[in-house]
């Protein structure tokens, strides 16, 4: 038994730097924020649809796709342009006066709130061709909301919220337990 001691005592030297390391790590995954960035369209990008009934095909591509607060789209395109406009200039497929306008090429375009933007080309005749798209960007998640003593649905989304701490609690007493 005294030769174990031997053994885990050189390890106390390192207790206190690989701890922060390792609380530092931990924070880090909890409070990391991911954005996304998207490419419009896919490999086609942002092009005049091909055919007559191809005129949802950029709503059906947003539809497939979950879009949160500060993810970005990218536009890549030639000889074109993105429009970010209101809903009734979306559905007239014009708009004299954009909210947003770029015709560089290669666009990319941060959704900075939740709810609906409306996205046009700039080029007569491609909006009415289909190049056109509706992007819903979710809300945050907001934290769970505190509730009376007797709500068992306040537990059940609350619960969650614990994890991370009941990991890290367990991580650094498993540490503890060898560096003491």
């Amino acid at each position: 038994m005294a030769g174990s001691s031997n053994f885990i005592s050189p390890l106390k030297n390192f207790s206190v730097p690989l701890m922060i390391i390792l609380i530092s790590t931990v924070l880090s995954f909890l409070h990391r924020v991911e954005c996304v960035e998207f490419d419009v369209g896919g490999k086609n990008g942002w092009a005049t649809p091909s055919g007559k009934n191809n005129d949802q095909v950029y709503n059906d591509w947003a539809s497939k796709n979950r879009f949160q607060v500060n993810d970005t789209l990218r536009f890549g395109y030639k000889k074109d342009s993105v429009l970010v406009v209101t809903e009734e200039e979306y559905e007239k497929c014009r708009s004299s006066h954009p909210i947003f306008f770029s015709n560089n090429g290669d666009t990319v375009f941060t959704l900075d709130r939740p709810g609906l933007f409306y996205f046009i080309s700039g080029v007569a005749g491609h909006c009415q061709k289909g190049l056109k798209m509706i992007v819903k960007v979710l809300e945050p998640a907001s934290p769970p909301q505190a509730a009376n003593e007797h709500s068992s649905a306040a537990l059940v989304f609350a619960a969650p919220e614990f994890i991370p701490m009941a990991v890290f609690v367990l991580i650094s007493s498993f540490i503890g337990v060898i560096f003491v």
